[in-house]
């Protein structure tokens, strides 16, 4: 059995066919694209996104911290005044651990730590392609015909973001041939960007909203988006 087979299966109703309105730049509705919920994993599954956020998440972690011990910290290793006879509480150097500016106690030494871990290809892909279907299933899908613009201007990004009824944060999913648009949301506030091959399931779960344009929720739908690896030119052949 396959570690995909081993995550815990949520008792949630299936999702069936989903009809998302897609907007001009004016925020009205123009057409309408359906989208297939069993493409997409048939229903939400609470456990798989969990457990690809917090690997993400922990993934992100440099493990550089580091943290100075007693005997690396600078200052001298005299007693700070006598033991006995000035009232106060006995006290030696500057440098104990119990004292402003001192060592730890167990000090932070490594090199480097590895927090890394992996999810099966399978099992990340499916997360992306859940996280999605959950966006789909709350309504926090936003798409627009398309999201081309003549040139980068805050100012256009802002308005279009507003016709939409984006009041949240959000996350613009653009292609990398449209440098226009995401110079143009780099500054607006809340709002990040990346390319439709790169969205992940920590993205969308971390941004309330997300906007996509018509051609690129086709190439994520359908798969052309993303680049043709070995094992998959393995399994077409």
């Amino acid at each position: 059995m396959s570690d995909l087979d081993n995550i815990e299966q949520d008792s949630k109703q299936p999702v069936g066919k989903i009809d998302l309105p897609i907007y001009d730049r004016s925020g009205k509705q123009v057409d309408t694209i359906q989208i297939d919920g069993d493409d997409l994993g048939g229903h939400i599954r609470y456990a798989l996104l969990k457990q690809a956020y917090v690997i993400t998440h922990g993934n992100q972690r440099q493990g550089s911290a580091r943290t100075k011990s007693r005997g690396m910290t600078e200052g001298s290793t005299r007693k700070l005044y006598k033991q006995k006879g000035t009232g106060n509480a006995r006290a030696g150097a500057a440098r104990t651990p119990i004292r402003r500016g001192g060592g730890h106690t167990f000090a932070k030494t490594r090199t480097r730590e590895a927090f890394r871990t992996n999810l099966t290809k399978k099992m990340r892909r499916l997360a992306n392609r859940n996280a999605f279907l959950a966006k789909l299933v709350d309504g926090e899908v936003k798409c627009v015909v398309d999201l081309e613009m003549d040139a980068p201007r805050t100012k256009d990004m802002v308005a279009l973001l507003g016709c939409l009824g984006i009041d949240r944060t959000c996350l613009v999913a653009l292609d990398g041939s449209n440098r226009n648009a995401a110079l143009s949301a780099r500054n607006v506030e809340n709002v990040d960007t990346t390319r439709v091959a790169q969205l992940n399931a920590f993205e969308m779960l971390n941004h309330r909203y997300l906007v996509i344009d018509r051609a690129g929720l086709e190439s994520f739908l359908d798969g052309s988006c993303f680049p043709a690896t070995k094992d998959d030119s393995k399994e077409v052949a």
